[in-house]
């Protein structure tokens, strides 16, 4: 177990609270504690294994921050669930078993798509801010493609998943889905899902620091509790930008990185 130091510690419990805040928000914040982690003399295994832990803290207090938006029909919300469950677990053995270089290169082609597309649907849909009671309504055809889809990056949130987020956003416009807080709710919720099934391969091949774990959990719970309560305050064309933003950003940073 690696040492705190005053000054880390404290390093680690900011960097959380950021993240648990933009996790809320539009995901991407395992690149403010992740990164932490790796200053604070972590090896990069193990900061990613302890990382996932801190976000699920997150996840799950955004979820309960978020419960009055959810509007995805409980069906397709037990389906993506479980869909997200089975990638995770993929996604962590993976990461247990075999080096990040392939999963690092793609990061940044995969977040300027999704960035594109979550952009562009802004613009064509057209859309109004509907009731957050109101049911999405969907094809058999798009549920079938965002299955997979999400399959695909449930394997990519147990692997690392930072910037996973931003993809399901993207990909849930062909769930006719237009209220960004319910797709902030379902995309919160299935994020859940697979760093929490992550996890518990984590725990089982010993790879998280439990000392970081609790202090960061902190932080991100917070984090993501309050952070989620203040951007609900915030006009959704703004948060719509704050979240291309992100992604724009995100995929910058992985293009210098590679």
């Amino acid at each position: 177990m690696t040492t705190l130091t005053f000054s880390n510690a404290c390093l680690l419990l900011s960097a959380s609270g950021l993240a648990g805040a933009l996790n809320g928000v539009a995901g991407g914040g395992s690149f403010i504690s992740f990164p932490a982690l790796i200053f604070a003399g972590f090896p990069s295994l193990k900061a990613n294994a302890t990382n996932n832990t801190v976000t699920w803290m997150g996840y799950l207090a955004s979820i309960r921050a978020y419960r009055c938006h959810m509007s995805t029909p409980r069906w397709q919300l037990l389906g993506l669930a479980s869909i997200s469950s089975v990638g995770g677990v993929i996604g962590a053995m993976l990461l247990l078993r075999t080096p990040q270089p392939l999963f690092t290169k793609l990061v940044p082609y995969l977040l300027l798509v999704a960035t594109v597309l979550f952009t562009l649907n802004s613009y064509l849909a057209n859309w109004r801010q509907p009731s957050h009671s109101t049911p999405a309504k969907s094809s058999p055809h798009s549920l079938m493609l965002v299955g997979l889809l999400q399959f695909l990056v449930a394997i990519y949130g147990g692997f690392f998943g930072g910037g996973s987020g931003i993809v399901m956003l993207a990909t849930f416009s062909l769930l006719e889905m237009k209220n960004i807080h319910a797709m902030n709710a379902l995309k919160t919720t299935l994020n859940a899902c697979i760093n929490g099934v992550a996890m518990i391969a984590f725990i089982a091949a010993h790879t998280i620091d439990w000392q970081a774990a609790f202090l960061m959990s902190c932080g991100s719970f917070l984090g993501g509790y309050w952070g989620v309560y203040a951007v609900r305050q915030l006009d959704a064309k703004f948060l719509r930008g704050f979240i291309t933003l992100v992604g724009l950003s995100l995929t910058i940073y992985f293009f210098v990185q590679s």
